[in-house]
């Protein structure tokens, strides 16, 4: 099968694009890499370094499945140019689906985030729920949602809404709660955490690109998703990591982060996907990954400072 990735060059995308050309599928990865590339060359893999706004036709030929996943990467750094972040997210989208549906592509699966519900009280957030988006990232990814929600005549739509994943990729972040607070732990043996009540949903980056896969190989019913191993306050996630780092203290810290949300993802378990990897599972695996030296503190380890070193 012959898969467009979008943002293919990131944090989820370059592991997603090596186990798809594991399983000898064709790739074509788009991606405008502000970040390093860490995607060796490998047969049945193609790099166009574009804009998916500068997607034309021609690089679609015999493209059977899209998998979006470009995007300016969180808050903080759509937060740098909110003009950009709207371009990107929704003018960038409509594009991709306009050429989907000139090209006849069969699946498109979007990468949206289980943020676009805002604050929310209740403790099952199912996709029936409301959108409260509250800051530009959101707010695009909601609006992206809608768009590709359009076009659902055209092609069949997949868009999943994840937790804040977590795990090691090539392509390495050090801005994600989880990670960060496993790399203080490993690095300063003190895990800062702020405020500490906000409560929110998790998912181990090799259950996030299963679910990419369950859906490209499965004629599952399209819809919206929700994707989350479960949900954990930012305090009992540190004390889960210091389960592990027993000699690591926690320190709490103010906050006027008042982000709080929870997803229940019992519509995709209905499909008959299983999630694999635990919160424990996956701090241990991170653990590893540094003590073999593959998880390091460079820059472009953190999406906004690294925008910002850029620009």
């Amino acid at each position: 099968m012959k898969i467009l990735v979008t943002g293919g060059g990131g944090y989820v995308g370059t592991r997603l694009v090596n186990k798809l050309l594991d399983l000898n599928h064709e790739v074509i990865v788009v991606d405008i890499f502000w970040f390093p590339n860490f995607l060796k060359k490998r047969k049945n893999l193609k790099i166009i370094k574009k804009d998916i706004i500068q997607l034309t036709d021609k690089h679609f030929k015999d493209v059977n499945t899209i998998i979006h996943l470009a995007s300016i990467a969180n808050d903080p750094a759509s937060n740098l140019d909110p003009k950009l972040t709207w371009e990107i997210s929704c003018q960038g989208t409509m594009h991709l689906c306009e050429l989907a549906k000139k090209n006849k592509i069969k699946k498109f699966i979007f990468a949206s985030s289980g943020s676009v519900y805002g604050i929310k009280k209740e403790q099952n957030v199912t996709e029936n729920l409301s959108l409260l988006p509250i800051s530009d990232y959101n707010k695009t990814k909601m609006v992206a949602e809608r768009v590709i929600l359009s076009y659902k005549k055209f092609f069949s739509c997949y868009i999943i809404r994840p937790g804040t994943v977590f795990g090691y990729s090539e392509k390495m972040r050090l801005d994600l709660m989880i990670n960060i607070l496993t790399f203080q732990a490993m690095t300063k043996k003190t895990i800062n955490v702020f405020g500490g009540k906000q409560t929110r949903p998790f998912i181990h980056i090799s259950d996030m690109i299963d679910i990419y896969i369950f859906f490209l190989k499965k004629n599952k019913k399209p819809g919206i998703y929700n994707a989350s191993y479960g949900n954990l306050s930012a305090l009992k996630t540190a004390e889960e990591i210091k389960k592990i780092f027993k000699k690591c203290k926690i320190k709490i810290m103010k906050s006027n982060d008042p982000r709080s949300y929870r997803l229940s993802s019992q519509k995709l378990k209905k499909t008959g996907f299983k999630f694999k990897i635990s919160l424990h599972e996956g701090i241990n695996e991170l653990k590893k990954y540094f003590e073999i030296g593959k998880i390091k503190n460079t820059k472009s380890a953190y999406s906004i400072n690294w925008i910002k070193s850029k620009n």
